[in-house]
Protein backbone atom coordinates (compact mmCIF):
# COMPACT_ATOMS: atom_id res chain seq x y z
CA UNK A 1 0.00 0.00 0.00
CA UNK A 2 1.64 3.12 -1.00
CA UNK A 3 2.25 5.92 1.64
CA UNK A 4 0.20 9.16 0.88
CA UNK A 5 3.54 11.36 1.15
CA UNK A 6 6.76 9.58 0.29
CA UNK A 7 4.97 6.72 -2.20
CA UNK A 8 6.85 3.75 0.01
CA UNK A 9 4.84 0.81 0.05
CA UNK A 10 4.01 -1.28 3.44
CA UNK A 11 2.49 -4.30 3.98
CA UNK A 12 -0.78 -4.73 5.90
CA UNK A 13 -0.20 -5.28 9.70
CA UNK A 14 -0.74 -9.19 10.85
CA UNK A 15 -2.06 -9.89 14.09
CA UNK A 16 0.05 -11.96 16.59
CA UNK A 17 -1.70 -15.42 16.92
CA UNK A 18 -0.34 -15.46 20.75
CA UNK A 19 -1.94 -11.91 21.54
CA UNK A 20 -5.24 -12.44 19.89
CA UNK A 21 -8.28 -13.60 22.70
CA UNK A 22 -10.13 -16.21 21.47
CA UNK A 23 -14.10 -15.83 22.73
CA UNK A 24 -15.05 -16.80 25.75
CA UNK A 25 -17.43 -19.88 26.26
CA UNK A 26 -20.08 -19.81 28.92
CA UNK A 27 -19.73 -22.79 31.24
CA UNK A 28 -22.29 -25.11 31.81
CA UNK A 29 -23.78 -25.11 35.36
CA UNK A 30 -22.82 -28.41 36.19
CA UNK A 31 -19.20 -27.97 35.30
CA UNK A 32 -19.13 -25.36 37.70
CA UNK A 33 -20.49 -27.47 40.27
CA UNK A 34 -17.66 -29.83 39.60
CA UNK A 35 -15.03 -27.27 40.49
CA UNK A 36 -16.31 -26.18 43.50
CA UNK A 37 -16.74 -29.65 44.41
CA UNK A 38 -13.05 -30.37 43.47
CA UNK A 39 -11.92 -27.49 45.51
CA UNK A 40 -14.23 -28.38 48.47
CA UNK A 41 -12.95 -32.52 48.25
CA UNK A 42 -9.51 -31.85 47.04
CA UNK A 43 -10.03 -34.84 44.73
CA UNK A 44 -11.89 -35.05 41.13
CA UNK A 45 -12.42 -38.91 41.59
CA UNK A 46 -14.51 -38.08 45.00
CA UNK A 47 -15.99 -34.85 43.16
CA UNK A 48 -17.15 -37.13 40.63
CA UNK A 49 -18.62 -39.34 42.65
CA UNK A 50 -20.70 -37.37 44.54
CA UNK A 51 -21.90 -35.26 41.39
CA UNK A 52 -22.43 -39.46 40.39
CA UNK A 53 -20.48 -39.42 37.23
CA UNK A 54 -17.39 -41.36 36.00
CA UNK A 55 -13.80 -39.97 36.92
CA UNK A 56 -13.56 -39.94 33.04
CA UNK A 57 -16.32 -38.36 32.57
CA UNK A 58 -15.45 -35.63 35.12
CA UNK A 59 -12.16 -35.48 33.70
CA UNK A 60 -13.67 -34.70 30.56
CA UNK A 61 -16.20 -31.91 31.80
CA UNK A 62 -13.35 -30.20 33.63
CA UNK A 63 -10.81 -30.05 30.67
CA UNK A 64 -13.63 -29.01 28.54
CA UNK A 65 -14.00 -26.42 30.73
CA UNK A 66 -10.57 -24.91 30.83
CA UNK A 67 -10.64 -24.79 27.23
CA UNK A 68 -13.61 -23.02 27.03
CA UNK A 69 -12.31 -19.97 29.59
CA UNK A 70 -8.79 -20.76 27.93
CA UNK A 71 -7.26 -21.01 32.02
CA UNK A 72 -5.82 -23.94 33.71
CA UNK A 73 -7.74 -24.84 36.68
CA UNK A 74 -6.49 -27.53 38.57
CA UNK A 75 -2.89 -29.23 38.97
CA UNK A 76 -4.06 -32.66 38.85
CA UNK A 77 -1.30 -35.10 40.70
CA UNK A 78 -1.07 -38.56 42.41
CA UNK A 79 -1.95 -37.09 46.02
CA UNK A 80 -5.31 -35.57 44.51
CA UNK A 81 -6.31 -32.72 42.60
CA UNK A 82 -5.37 -28.81 43.42
CA UNK A 83 -6.50 -26.00 42.32
CA UNK A 84 -4.38 -23.26 40.58
CA UNK A 85 -4.25 -19.75 41.09
CA UNK A 86 -6.87 -18.91 38.06
CA UNK A 87 -8.77 -21.73 39.14
CA UNK A 88 -8.79 -20.62 42.78
CA UNK A 89 -10.23 -17.41 41.54
CA UNK A 90 -13.00 -19.06 39.20
CA UNK A 91 -14.44 -21.45 41.61
CA UNK A 92 -14.94 -18.46 43.70
CA UNK A 93 -17.21 -16.91 41.19
CA UNK A 94 -18.88 -20.18 40.74
CA UNK A 95 -19.60 -20.61 43.83
CA UNK A 96 -21.46 -17.07 44.07
CA UNK A 97 -22.95 -18.30 40.56
CA UNK A 98 -24.40 -21.43 42.35
CA UNK A 99 -25.71 -19.72 45.47
CA UNK A 100 -27.70 -17.42 43.30
CA UNK A 101 -28.78 -20.47 41.51
CA UNK A 102 -29.94 -21.80 44.44
CA UNK A 103 -31.80 -18.66 45.40
CA UNK A 104 -33.45 -18.39 42.48
CA UNK A 105 -34.83 -22.05 42.44
CA UNK A 106 -35.89 -22.07 46.35
CA UNK A 107 -37.54 -18.40 45.48
CA UNK A 108 -39.67 -20.35 42.63
CA UNK A 109 -40.61 -23.30 44.81
CA UNK A 110 -42.36 -20.68 47.28
CA UNK A 111 -43.98 -18.66 44.37
CA UNK A 112 -45.42 -21.77 42.45
CA UNK A 113 -46.63 -23.08 46.33
CA UNK A 114 -48.24 -19.34 47.07
CA UNK A 115 -49.86 -19.76 43.30
CA UNK A 116 -51.28 -23.69 44.62
CA UNK A 117 -51.99 -22.11 47.99
CA UNK A 118 -53.96 -19.25 47.03
CA UNK A 119 -56.07 -17.28 44.45
CA UNK A 120 -57.13 -13.82 43.35
CA UNK A 121 -60.09 -13.29 41.54
CA UNK A 122 -61.04 -10.04 40.08
CA UNK A 123 -65.11 -9.85 38.85
CA UNK A 124 -67.94 -7.95 37.53
CA UNK A 125 -70.38 -6.81 39.95
CA UNK A 126 -73.38 -9.32 38.47
CA UNK A 127 -70.97 -12.59 38.32
CA UNK A 128 -69.63 -11.86 41.87
CA UNK A 129 -72.90 -11.48 43.45
CA UNK A 130 -75.20 -14.08 42.17
CA UNK A 131 -72.92 -16.71 40.47
CA UNK A 132 -69.22 -16.75 41.82
CA UNK A 133 -70.33 -17.69 45.75
CA UNK A 134 -71.55 -20.91 44.21
CA UNK A 135 -68.54 -21.47 41.50
CA UNK A 136 -66.56 -20.84 44.93
CA UNK A 137 -68.20 -22.92 47.30
CA UNK A 138 -67.31 -25.79 45.17
CA UNK A 139 -64.08 -25.39 44.26
CA UNK A 140 -63.07 -25.09 48.15
CA UNK A 141 -65.07 -27.89 48.64
CA UNK A 142 -62.42 -29.74 46.45
CA UNK A 143 -59.61 -27.30 47.99
CA UNK A 144 -60.61 -26.71 51.14
CA UNK A 145 -56.66 -25.41 51.91
CA UNK A 146 -57.20 -22.72 49.46
CA UNK A 147 -57.38 -19.25 50.25
CA UNK A 148 -59.52 -17.27 47.42
CA UNK A 149 -59.41 -13.29 47.71
CA UNK A 150 -62.19 -11.64 45.36
CA UNK A 151 -62.04 -8.16 43.91
CA UNK A 152 -65.38 -6.76 42.83
CA UNK A 153 -65.08 -3.95 40.36
CA UNK A 154 -66.96 -2.73 37.12
CA UNK A 155 -66.25 -5.02 33.91
CA UNK A 156 -64.01 -2.41 32.22
CA UNK A 157 -61.18 -2.53 35.20
CA UNK A 158 -61.11 -6.09 35.49
CA UNK A 159 -59.01 -6.90 32.17
CA UNK A 160 -56.30 -4.59 34.03
CA UNK A 161 -56.64 -6.41 37.04
CA UNK A 162 -55.37 -9.55 35.53
CA UNK A 163 -52.80 -7.85 33.15
CA UNK A 164 -51.02 -6.40 36.67
CA UNK A 165 -50.72 -9.45 37.77
CA UNK A 166 -53.23 -8.02 40.80
CA UNK A 167 -55.38 -11.13 40.07
CA UNK A 168 -54.76 -14.56 38.59
CA UNK A 169 -58.31 -14.87 36.54
CA UNK A 170 -60.92 -12.50 35.88
CA UNK A 171 -64.88 -12.45 34.81
CA UNK A 172 -66.30 -10.31 32.52
CA UNK A 173 -69.92 -9.66 31.45
CA UNK A 174 -69.78 -6.71 29.14
CA UNK A 175 -69.70 -7.35 25.79
CA UNK A 176 -66.50 -5.02 25.20
CA UNK A 177 -62.81 -5.61 26.45
CA UNK A 178 -60.29 -2.10 26.50
CA UNK A 179 -57.61 -4.87 25.74
CA UNK A 180 -55.90 -8.05 23.87
CA UNK A 181 -56.68 -10.97 26.05
CA UNK A 182 -57.34 -14.89 25.93
CA UNK A 183 -61.46 -14.93 27.28
CA UNK A 184 -63.48 -18.04 27.39
CA UNK A 185 -67.14 -18.01 27.85
CA UNK A 186 -68.47 -19.76 30.91
CA UNK A 187 -72.19 -18.59 31.02
CA UNK A 188 -75.04 -16.81 29.27
CA UNK A 189 -77.39 -14.36 30.73
CA UNK A 190 -80.30 -12.32 29.59
CA UNK A 191 -81.53 -8.72 30.46
CA UNK A 192 -84.43 -7.83 31.01
CA UNK A 193 -86.52 -4.73 31.19
CA UNK A 194 -88.34 -4.15 34.49
CA UNK A 195 -90.97 -1.83 36.57
CA UNK A 196 -92.55 -1.62 39.88
CA UNK A 197 -95.84 -2.71 39.52
CA UNK A 198 -97.80 0.85 39.43
CA UNK A 199 -95.47 1.36 36.71
CA UNK A 200 -97.91 1.99 33.00
CA UNK A 201 -95.54 -0.66 31.34
CA UNK A 202 -96.52 -2.78 34.20
CA UNK A 203 -99.89 -3.51 32.29
CA UNK A 204 -98.88 -3.41 28.24
CA UNK A 205 -100.47 -5.83 26.58
CA UNK A 206 -97.63 -5.36 23.89
CA UNK A 207 -94.38 -5.49 24.08
CA UNK A 208 -91.91 -2.37 23.97
CA UNK A 209 -89.71 -1.10 20.88
CA UNK A 210 -86.36 -1.07 20.92
CA UNK A 211 -87.00 2.66 20.17
CA UNK A 212 -89.47 3.31 22.98
CA UNK A 213 -86.84 1.75 25.16
CA UNK A 214 -83.84 3.96 23.80
CA UNK A 215 -85.81 6.60 24.24
CA UNK A 216 -87.01 6.15 27.99
CA UNK A 217 -85.72 8.01 31.00
CA UNK A 218 -83.95 4.98 32.91
CA UNK A 219 -82.41 3.97 36.25
CA UNK A 220 -78.86 2.45 35.12
CA UNK A 221 -75.39 0.99 36.07
CA UNK A 222 -72.66 3.46 35.71
CA UNK A 223 -70.60 3.71 31.84
CA UNK A 224 -68.30 0.91 31.54
CA UNK A 225 -70.46 -1.56 33.74
CA UNK A 226 -70.88 -5.20 31.98
CA UNK A 227 -74.85 -4.18 31.83
CA UNK A 228 -74.56 -0.69 30.81
CA UNK A 229 -72.01 -2.44 28.08
CA UNK A 230 -74.27 -4.85 26.72
CA UNK A 231 -77.30 -2.61 26.63
CA UNK A 232 -75.84 0.41 24.83
CA UNK A 233 -74.39 -2.20 22.04
CA UNK A 234 -77.47 -4.02 21.74
CA UNK A 235 -79.48 -0.78 20.92
CA UNK A 236 -76.84 0.38 18.57
CA UNK A 237 -77.21 -3.12 16.79
CA UNK A 238 -80.77 -2.80 16.84
CA UNK A 239 -80.53 1.12 14.82
CA UNK A 240 -81.33 2.84 18.10
CA UNK A 241 -79.44 5.78 19.85
CA UNK A 242 -78.23 5.44 23.48
CA UNK A 243 -80.53 5.18 26.26
CA UNK A 244 -81.10 8.23 27.65
CA UNK A 245 -79.79 8.19 32.24
CA UNK A 246 -82.82 9.55 34.56
CA UNK A 247 -80.62 7.82 37.51
CA UNK A 248 -76.59 6.00 37.39
CA UNK A 249 -76.17 3.91 40.35
CA UNK A 250 -73.00 2.04 41.32
CA UNK A 251 -74.52 -1.51 41.81
CA UNK A 252 -76.83 -3.40 40.73
CA UNK A 253 -78.23 -4.04 43.98
CA UNK A 254 -78.85 0.33 43.93
CA UNK A 255 -80.80 -0.20 40.69
CA UNK A 256 -82.66 -2.61 41.74
CA UNK A 257 -84.23 -0.74 45.04
CA UNK A 258 -84.60 2.71 42.78
CA UNK A 259 -86.90 0.32 40.55
CA UNK A 260 -89.03 -1.13 43.37
CA UNK A 261 -89.30 2.13 44.95
CA UNK A 262 -90.79 3.55 41.89
CA UNK A 263 -88.20 6.04 40.27
CA UNK A 264 -88.42 4.46 37.13
CA UNK A 265 -87.56 1.74 34.49
CA UNK A 266 -84.31 0.12 34.79
CA UNK A 267 -82.86 -2.82 32.28
CA UNK A 268 -81.25 -5.58 34.41
CA UNK A 269 -79.87 -9.05 34.47
CA UNK A 270 -82.06 -11.35 34.61
CA UNK A 271 -79.98 -13.07 37.54
CA UNK A 272 -80.65 -9.95 39.90
CA UNK A 273 -84.53 -9.63 39.42
CA UNK A 274 -85.51 -13.34 38.59
CA UNK A 275 -86.64 -13.94 42.52
CA UNK A 276 -88.51 -9.84 42.54
CA UNK A 277 -90.19 -10.60 39.71
CA UNK A 278 -91.35 -14.53 41.31
CA UNK A 279 -92.62 -12.44 43.81
CA UNK A 280 -94.39 -9.71 42.16
CA UNK A 281 -92.06 -6.76 43.77
CA UNK A 282 -90.77 -6.14 39.67
CA UNK A 283 -92.81 -6.67 36.25
CA UNK A 284 -90.58 -8.15 33.85
CA UNK A 285 -91.57 -6.33 30.22
CA UNK A 286 -90.93 -7.86 27.08
CA UNK A 287 -89.12 -6.06 24.12
CA UNK A 288 -88.49 -6.77 20.36
CA UNK A 289 -86.35 -5.95 18.11
CA UNK A 290 -83.28 -6.09 20.48
CA UNK A 291 -80.99 -8.94 21.23
CA UNK A 292 -80.38 -8.52 25.22
CA UNK A 293 -78.15 -11.86 25.91
CA UNK A 294 -74.51 -11.95 26.47
CA UNK A 295 -72.05 -13.95 27.12
CA UNK A 296 -70.04 -14.24 30.90
CA UNK A 297 -66.68 -14.77 30.10
CA UNK A 298 -63.19 -15.66 32.03
CA UNK A 299 -59.92 -13.46 30.79
CA UNK A 300 -56.08 -13.22 31.28
CA UNK A 301 -53.23 -12.28 29.55
CA UNK A 302 -52.68 -13.38 25.66
CA UNK A 303 -49.68 -15.62 26.09
CA UNK A 304 -50.37 -16.41 29.68
CA UNK A 305 -50.94 -20.46 30.35
CA UNK A 306 -53.93 -20.85 32.52
CA UNK A 307 -52.83 -23.23 35.05
CA UNK A 308 -53.79 -24.13 38.85
CA UNK A 309 -56.58 -22.86 40.68
CA UNK A 310 -57.75 -20.30 37.88
CA UNK A 311 -57.97 -23.19 35.82
CA UNK A 312 -59.85 -24.89 38.37
CA UNK A 313 -62.14 -22.07 38.83
CA UNK A 314 -62.92 -21.82 35.11
CA UNK A 315 -63.53 -25.58 34.43
CA UNK A 316 -66.12 -25.05 37.42
CA UNK A 317 -68.03 -22.23 36.71
CA UNK A 318 -68.38 -23.94 32.90
CA UNK A 319 -69.67 -27.41 34.21
CA UNK A 320 -72.11 -25.33 36.28
CA UNK A 321 -73.96 -24.77 32.84
CA UNK A 322 -72.24 -27.60 31.00
CA UNK A 323 -76.32 -28.83 30.41
CA UNK A 324 -77.89 -25.36 29.16
CA UNK A 325 -75.33 -24.70 26.20
CA UNK A 326 -72.84 -26.08 23.95
CA UNK A 327 -69.15 -25.69 25.07
CA UNK A 328 -66.96 -22.83 23.40
CA UNK A 329 -63.41 -23.22 22.65
CA UNK A 330 -60.61 -20.36 24.16
CA UNK A 331 -59.84 -17.76 21.72
CA UNK A 332 -58.15 -14.19 22.16
CA UNK A 333 -60.23 -11.53 21.36
CA UNK A 334 -60.34 -7.52 21.80
CA UNK A 335 -63.72 -6.18 20.79
CA UNK A 336 -62.84 -2.69 20.44
CA UNK A 337 -65.21 0.39 19.60
CA UNK A 338 -68.85 -0.20 19.64
CA UNK A 339 -71.05 2.44 19.94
Amino acid sequence: MSHPYSGAVTEPSVPDPRTVSLPLRTPDLESLRLLVLVADLGSLGRAAERLRISQPSASRRLSTLERGLGLVLVDRTRRGSRLTLAGQVVAAHARRVLDELDDLLAGAVRLRDRREAELRVAASLTIAEYLLPAWISELRARRPELYIGLQVTNSEHVPELVESGEADIGFIEGPRLSRVMSTRQVAEDRLVVVVDPAHPWARRREPLSAQELSRAPLVLRESGSGTRQTLDRALHLAGCERVRPLVELGSTAAVRGAVIAGTGPSVLSELAVRGDIAEGRLIGVEVEGVDLTRDLRAVWPTGRRLVGPAAELVAVARRAVAGERPARPAKVCAVRGGP
